[in-house]
């Protein structure tokens, strides 16, 4: 990725021993009426299915004797007239061979396909693996064989990554995000998807028929294993032959997994294809008990309530857990009334997680006692995973306050997120604490050096915590802390950094609750429902140990776990820019990036799709075509828009 101007750089790095000594970030007391409770619950798991369209397939190359070179061979289905794949390789170059089907030989196919080799890369920025693309545009339907000579008789490995046609798609999910623990056996679900009249993917469409399916599973000490999925009735499949296939692999050590589903079967056409998608899986060693069936709440100052919840955990438990729930009270007429969802990042004290409630919640949904905690859960703070739930836990609530009726139930700030900090109030009103004065902070995105050119921006500091992988909630705290030199600010922000930000905000105390003037949060490609290249990525770093490693939150089931707990109030503050390839002739395969075009269905900036870089309940500034992720990709990097930038640098606030 480019890097930043010399200055910036160096006035970034002189401000990074403030962060060792900087306050922890206060957390905030999060609630919302009953119009949020759907968007605040945990997705169904096919809500987070991966739709691929791409078979990443493993290259392995055993020793061979000296002087001899060894050789791979694979059989590779055309669908479509199309043959398009990319070899990774790491350092070596490997010879290929093509047999068209029903050839007798392979050098004439050869011929073909080797003038056509194209370099590319995957992934972005230094740590971007190098490959080659290959093609023929006008290929005969059936299996070609592809034969492959490696360049030397040590063994060797790597991934060929083939597109298919995107008419069939792999839609694959983890069963339960409730099983991501050590010890459990963890399941993923997988069915054909195909398209519908308005092009829209629909699952269990009639696009075929899978021959068969298998889990490739990569551990966290790169041991590899194999199980098989099965279509029975008897596997979590659904009814036996209904074309749903279910698996399951044993997590015995926590860690990061990557479980790969590979699928062989016909189309609808009777045309045979191969799709594979890759799964990142964050497996917990944290062990979390409810510890009470009722709760008692007591009142605090002002009008909030206090309803702690008794824990307890065991293994590697987190030092605070997100939290989240909906408050139910009784109607006159004894039926259920919705009072409010709650949350928030939540650190046990005394054996408790400190939730608590406004009052005036209460007071607005006119709701009175038996009250009840609903749809509780409680997950890690870094991976989303479920770490305890409970349907129903019983609350004694207080008589409500005078003063809490008295101010009656119209929401303001403070029932969704608390009160306000001290110190944030007299940064907001003291004249001296104002010395210190407003910025805004330019934030790049994950395993980045940096991106954004400051020079394009006034009154602005570069946040930079170079080429590493941080979870939503690290990055988050990291850039609270490195803001809180300032009274307030507010952010421009490429990639994860525009999660980040988000997540800061939401649950949070910041300077980003004191910004002013205009837009709190923008962002550029930030990938907010995830991006299926975060699990090739993954699984091709695995092997060749680069990049920055896995990073779940990413992820298409990690993301949308991520954005059901981020608040309406704090997403509408968010205005978001995408960005895609140019299309520069209709008959041509335009894309930002070969390798990641296998993957990601169009329009993409070569990391994230469009419909994927959505912030539902954020402010859309629009779609620009001609720019990429980054540099190094066939258009210009999409934060290189010198019009954009000072677009967002007026409109910031600070």
């Amino acid at each position: 990725m480019s890097t930043l101007p010399t200055l910036s750089l160096l006035s970034t790095l002189l401000l990074s021993p403030m962060l060792a000594h900087a306050a922890e970030l206060v957390p905030k007391q999060l609630a919302g009426p009953p119009e949020e409770f759907a968007q605040m619950r945990a997705p169904a798991p096919a809500e987070a299915a991966i739709l691929s369209k791409s078979a990443l397939l493993p290259v392995e190359f055993a020793s061979a004797r000296s002087g001899e070179a060894a050789q791979w061979q694979a059989t590779l289905p055309v669908e479509n007239g199309k043959l398009r794949f990319v070899l990774l390789s790491g350092t070596h170059d490997w010879q290929p061979q093509l047999h068209a089907p029903g050839a007798a030989n392979a050098r004439a196919s050869a011929a073909a396909i080797v003038p056509n080799a194209v370099a590319t890369r995957l992934g972005s920025g230094d740590t971007a693996l190098p490959g080659r693309e290959y093609r023929v545009d006008s290929a005969a339907n059936g299996s070609w064989t592809l034969t492959l000579r490696a360049d030397g008789s040590a063994a060797q490995r790597g991934y060929l990554l083939m597109e298919g046609d995107a008419r069939t798609q792999l839609a694959s999910y983890p069963s339960d995000r409730r099983q991501l623990h050590s010890g459990q056996r963890i399941g993923l679900t997988a069915m054909l998807g195909g398209s519908d009249s308005h092009g829209a993917t629909t699952l269990g469409a009639t696009a075929g028929h899978i021959r068969d399916a298998q889990l490739r599973v990569t551990a966290p000490d790169g041991t590899v294993t194999q199980w098989p999925m099965a279509d029975d009735g008897r596997h979590g499949d659904g009814a036996a032959g209904d074309g749903v296939y279910a698996g399951d692999f044993p997590a015995k050590a926590p860690g990061s997994y990557l479980a790969q589903v590979v699928v062989h079967g016909e189309d609808a056409a009777g045309q045979a294809f191969v799709r594979t998608s890759e799964h990142v899986l964050p497996v917990l060693d944290t062990s979390l008990r409810i510890a009470a069936d009722a709760v008692s709440a007591s009142a605090q100052d002002g009008t909030r309530l206090a309803l702690p919840i008794p824990v307890s955990a065991s293994g590697q438990a987190p030092a605070h857990y997100r939290v989240l729930g909906e408050l139910w009270g009784t109607g006159r007429d004894g039926s259920a009334v919705p009072v409010a969802w709650l949350g928030g990042m939540l650190a046990p004290q005394n054996g408790r997680l400190p939730l608590s409630v406004d009052e005036r919640w209460i007071v607005r949904a006119g709701a009175r006692a038996p009250f009840t905690l609903r749809n509780l859960r409680i997950e890690d703070p870094d991976h989303f995973v479920p770490l305890a739930t409970r349907d129903t836990l019983a609350l004694t609530l207080p008589a409500l306050r005078r003063s809490s009726v008295a101010r009656g139930g119209a929401i303001d700030a403070s029932m969704r997120m608390g009160e306000r900090p001290a110190t944030l109030q007299r940064a907001a009103t003291d004249a001296q604490a104002q010395a210190t004065g407003k910025r805004l902070v330019l934030v790049h995105g994950y395993c980045s050096g940096g991106v954004w050119p400051a020079a394009q921006f006034s009154n602005a500091s570069t946040f930079l915590d170079a080429n590493q992988n941080r979870s939503n909630d690290q990055f988050a705290q990291l850039l609270g802390q490195f803001g809180s030199q300032w009274n307030s600010f507010g952010t421009v922000a490429h990639s994860q950094g525009g999660m980040a930000a988000l997540h800061l905000y939401s649950y949070y105390w910041s300077g980003l609750d004191n910004a002013s003037g205009g837009r709190v949060m923008q962002s550029v490609g930030t990938p907010y429902q995830g991006t299926n290249l975060s699990g090739i990525l993954a699984t091709v770093g695995s092997w060749f140990g680069v990049g920055c490693g896995s990073n779940s939150d990413l992820t298409y089931d990690g993301a949308k776990a991520w954005l059901a707990g981020i608040p309406t109030s704090a997403r509408a503050l968010v205005n978001y820019y995408t960005t895609s390839f140019a299309k520069t002739n209709w008959y041509t395969n335009d894309y930002c990036n070969a390798a990641s075009d296998l993957v990601l269905d169009d329009p993409e900036d070569g990391v994230v799709e469009q419909v994927n870089a959505q912030l539902p309940g954020g402010v859309n500034r629009g779609h620009t075509t001609g720019q990429c992720h980054t540099t190094g990709m066939r258009d210009p990097a999409q934060y290189l828009d010198a019009s954009r930038n000072a677009t967002m640098n007026a409109n910031a606030a600070r």
